[in-house]
Parts: C-alpha cells; structure tokens; sequence
C-alpha cells in the first residue's frame, strides 16, 4: 500500500520544466588538479599532503580526504619529507621555496590558465628594470589565485582593484607605465567595465596578449545568460567560497531570473523556495561535479513531473597534462 500511495503522488504531482546549462561543471584545471592528487596517492601511496583546498568544492575534498589525502592551510602542518600538492589556484613564490628548503616533494597543480597570468604579471614586472610596467590586478581580497599571483611578484609591484570604484580612482605613480592582469574567474561583464574604465584613464596601459578570464567561466555564464530569462529559479550547484559560482549566482539574477540561489548540494535545497516555480534552471560551477547535478535531478523527480531540456551554447574539449614529475 505504501508504493501505491507514493506512485499516485508521483502521478499527480506538478509539471516542473527543467533547463540544464551547458556547459557546466569541472572544467579542465579542476580535473587536472584532482587527478594531481589521485595520481600522487596511487604513486606514492597515503597520505599526500594538499595545501588548501584543491578545489573550492567540499565534496570533492570529502572523497579525497577518504582517499588519503591530508588538506592543511600551510606548510608547516605537513612533516618532513612528505608529499605535498599545491592547489588549482596557484601559490605565491614563497611556497614552493618553503617546500624546497623542508625537503617536501611537491607537485603544483596549478590550472595552466593560472600560471599564464603569472608569466603575463612576470613579463610586464621585467625584473623592475627601464622597461618595467607597475601591475593592476582586477580580483577579489584574499581569494587565493589573487593571493598566489600577487606573491609572483615583489611587495609593490601589483595593486589589486576589486571593483569599477576602485578603477576610478586608483592612482598610481606613473600612468604611462601601467599594465593590467585579471584574476580567472570573475564575471565577464563586471570585468569588461573595470578595464573600460582603466583603458579610459590609463590610455597607454597593457592587457594581456589573450583574455585571462578563462574559457570555463566565459562558458558557463554564457550558458546562464540564455537560460536565465526563461526560469523563475536558477540553481547553481556549487560551494559558498567558489569565486566563479558566486558569479554565476550573479549573472543569473542580472540576466532575467527573478531568484537565483548557490546550494553546494541536495541536502542543502530548501524546498519551499520551488513554491510557484513552473521553470527551474540548473548549472554548477566549475569546481563541482556532473554528480551532484544529477542527485538534485533525482530528487526534484520524486516530487515534480519534470520537463528536462539541456541547452548548449558552446562544446568544450580542453584536456591539460599532468605536471612532469606524474606525466
């Protein structure tokens, strides 16, 4: 009898049209980072030691935490001679330094997109010489790819600006020697209008040779965007302190959804907020996995009739390597 009860209300229950972004989720950094890590345990065996979190997503760090990786906020947490990986999100100079000098075997699974803006901030610093360039960097406080790019560099050589306000009135020494470098995963347009107005007071600043916001959150909030004005909600899967799934929380509201809401999984959906929703959309962001979509999918079908319809707007196909030392 209990069946029959559930299926009539399966039955009965409301339609709900679901639109899947696309892309969404992992990106090619984060994969490469979390395999950094999983092929160092299978080499090396338990514990590996991972400076910060790999990648801004709990989960992620739950199953490799259960895999036999060890997660510390320094250094000086992880004892001589052991293993030690760096995250996706690059680390100052410092680090490795520090690494050398207690004999840790390091492997740095920073995204490559990452240390692109490290060599982008290197070449405009030219060792301080006549043809060095003072360095505004477009991001957020304390975010640790800020952190780390900034730490690329000597005290002084980069002033972070974190909103258009700051673009306006940052003065720096010499404006007629002045480049820009942005920080991976900020909003498009957000960043569009600080360096609109950069280029407008700083006539003769330098950007860089290819865009340093990264293909993934370029794609990801593309596909937002045309979702968006068709949803009453937007759900974006993904953890509080994952810069590029605030933004697409951000672009979701700005691009026509009356409501959009950052869940880092199932069990924190509160399902009141689908009270009166005909058109839910859904994306994660670029630190979450496939898998975590697909429990709330699973779940909004027990309760919903769903309608699921996946929108595309761009195919990605990039793979990076693993560093030397696992290649």
């Amino acid at each position: 009898m209990p069946n029959q009860n559930i299926d009539a209300s399966i039955e009965h229950s409301r339609a709900l049209k679901v639109l899947l972004a696309g892309p969404r989720g992992f990106c090619a950094g984060v994969d490469r980072a979390i395999r950094v890590v999983e092929e160092a345990l299978r080499r090396y065996g338990a514990p590996v030691y991972v400076r910060h979190e790999i990648v801004h997503n709990r989960t992620v760090v739950e199953n490799l935490e259960k895999k036999g990786a060890i997660f510390v906020e320094e250094l000086d947490e992880v004892p001589e001679d052991a293993h030690v990986v760096f995250s996706a999100h690059g680390v100052p100079k410092t680090v490795p330094l520090e690494a050398v000098r207690r004999n840790l075997l390091y492997l740095d699974a920073t995204c490559p997109l990452v240390s692109k803006v490290h060599r982008e901030a290197e070449r405009h610093f030219a060792d301080g010489g006549a043809n060095s360039r003072h360095i505004l960097m477009i991001g957020h406080a304390g975010h640790p790819e800020v952190v780390g790019t900034m730490g690329q560099l000597p005290v002084g050589a980069v002033t972070l600006i974190k909103d258009a306000d700051e673009a306006r009135t940052v003065q720096p020494e010499n404006p007629d020697r002045l480049a820009f470098i942005t920080q991976t995963t900020l909003s498009v347009d957000d960043t569009a209008e600080i360096v609109a107005i950069l280029r407008e007071r700083f006539p003769k600043i330098e950007g860089p040779k290819r865009e340093d916001i990264c293909y993934a959150t370029t794609n990801r909030q593309e596909a937002v965007k045309r979702i968006a004005p068709e949803c009453d909600l937007v759900l974006v899967i993904g953890s509080p302190n994952s810069s590029n799934s605030q933004r697409l929380r951000e672009v979701a509201e700005r691009s026509g959804a009356p409501k959009a809401l950052l869940i880092p999984k199932l069990e924190n959906l509160e399902w009141d907020a689908l009270d009166g929703v005909n058109v839910l959309g859904i994306t994660a962001g670029a630190s979450a996995p496939e898998t975590l979509v697909q429990e709330i999918i699973e779940a909004l079908s027990q309760k919903f009739t769903l309608d699921i319809e996946e929108r595309i707007v761009k195919e990605e196909h990039v793979t990076f390597s693993l560093p030397a030392p696992l290649g």
